[in-house]
């Protein structure tokens, strides 16, 4: 049976890889569209405060417990137990969650590879200039979304299968940066539109009267999915991390890349929607219809927007990877196969449980599961149910079963802070962390009304 051996190279590969792990779709497709639909502003000061508050400490205990095992997920909770806990269930609760998220994160994935097929110079990207006829096609097509979703799967196991510590870390270097940069463009041209400061008035200027329970769940679920944080493939991903790195500075540094790439992608999507009229309620489709609406105003667009959405598309393989890496891994612990195999039939669970979710906005339209369509079911399950459950029992794994002396040896270790940090950091994550999460868990069941 394959063991997992390897260790990041180096702390700012590990960092960046992370931090492809949590941008993704969560930060640069889901975050615009979530905070158009929840109240702008108010969503988004709101979602910044779960993050430092309640994100940076789970995802430093995911560290913590990944380091500290020096195992992938499943395995970790398991040696850190000794098998004889109820906590030991946090790491099959994470491959679930990461199966599910993985099924129609990759047909979003699908998506953004067909656009950027499309965005080929000399392709046809648009249809006569309508985006969003476009954004209808491509998802409208059963045969379309169902091609996307299969590539998009291969491109994951083909990667996995052989292997992916060096190709994250390798690539991660090259295209998180290259991302920032292309992103920052954008936004300097979508802040040359006119009525471009009316679109960051409802992004960066909170109206507290459009907030309700409704929208803080939204908020702390996009914290939760933002970071990546939830299902433990932190876990998995620190347990390859060498000793001497500051879990929690590089955990900071993660946080930090995510709430600016947060709001990078709000800075260059709302200017533009209020500049060309559209609403920022328009949904998943923000993303599609708005930026090639901006790159087709720009000098040499049809090459920028070209660029742009193949870093864009390597940064979700990413992030997928880590999904399918947490599923291959745990498998690859406890079968006599090789680790190819496991990830190539991992592909194909992914690709079968995927199809409902890729046909939701065709085929399956008019099928829904609680009122949701799969997609949109699937998206909620994860987001609103197992992201914050996993936090919920992380944060109280770590605060009170993890031995005390190896959580305080992981958080001390390359760490410039002293004890006092560590205690309003236990403390957090002790009460407030779990606190939180319940009274918003709650709500979201209906129990109660927050106000």
């Amino acid at each position: 049976m394959e063991k997992q051996t390897e260790q990041w190279s180096t702390r700012l590969g590990f960092i960046l890889s992370s931090a492809g792990a949590a941008v993704g779709l969560g930060a640069i497709w889901k975050f615009p569209y979530m905070t158009g639909m929840n109240g702008g502003g108010a969503f988004f000061f709101i979602f910044i405060l779960f993050t430092v508050l309640i994100g940076l400490p789970l995802l430093i205990a995911e560290f913590v417990i990944g380091r500290g095992a020096q195992k992938e997920a499943v395995s970790a909770y398991q040696k850190l137990t000794l098998k004889r806990s109820i906590f030991s269930f946090i790491g099959h609760w994470g491959v679930a969650g990461a199966f599910i998220l993985m099924s129609f994160y990759s047909v979003v994935g699908g998506w953004v590879l067909i656009y950027s097929l499309m965005s080929i110079p000399g392709m046809v990207i648009s249809d006569n200039g309508d985006y969003a006829a476009l954004f209808d096609t491509i998802t409208g097509n059963p045969l379309l979304t169902i091609a996307g979703l299969a590539f998009f799967v291969f491109l994951n196991s083909f990667v996995i299968s052989n292997g992916i510590q060096n190709g994250i870390e390798k690539y991660s270097k090259i295209l998180m940066p290259l991302l920032f940069l292309f992103f920052i463009i954008i936004v300097i041209r979508a802040l040359t539109f006119e009525g471009a400061m009316e679109g960051v008035r409802f992004f960066l200027q909170p109206d507290f009267s459009q907030l309700n329970g409704e929208n803080i769940l939204y908020a702390l679920g996009q914290a939760f999915f933002s970071l990546a944080i939830g299902i433990s493939v932190m876990v998995t991903y620190s347990s390859y991390l060498a000793k001497n790195v500051s879990l929690t500075k590089s955990a900071a540094s993660v946080s930090v890349m995510n709430i600016l790439v947060s709001l990078l992608a709000g800075l260059a999507i709302f200017p533009i929607v209020f500049s060309f009229g559209l609403e920022p309620t328009e949904g998943p489709g923000l993303l599609f219809i708005v930026l090639p609406e901006a790159f087709s105003q720009m000098p040499f667009g049809e090459l920028f927007l070209s660029l742009f959405l193949f870093l864009f598309l390597f940064a979700i393989l990413t992030s997928s990877f880590s999904m399918l890496e947490i599923i291959t891994s745990s498998v690859n612990e406890r079968v006599k196969a090789s680790r190819k195999q496991i990830a190539w039939v991992a592909g194909v669970a992914v690709f079968i449980f995927g199809i409902p979710a890729a046909l939701s906005s065709n085929a399956l339209a008019d099928f829904h599961i609680f009122g949701k369509t799969a997609f949109d079911a699937s998206d909620f399950l994860v987001s609103n149910i197992m992201l914050p459950v996993g936090c919920l029992f992380i944060a109280l794994f770590v605060g009170f079963k993890m031995n005390r002396a190896l959580v305080e040896q992981e958080f001390h270790a390359g760490n410039p802070f002293g004890n006092g940090m560590f205690q309003v950091w236990y403390q957090i994550l002790r009460w407030v962390a779990p606190i939180t999460i319940v009274i918003v868990f709650l709500y979201s069941l209906g129990i109660f009304e927050l106000f």
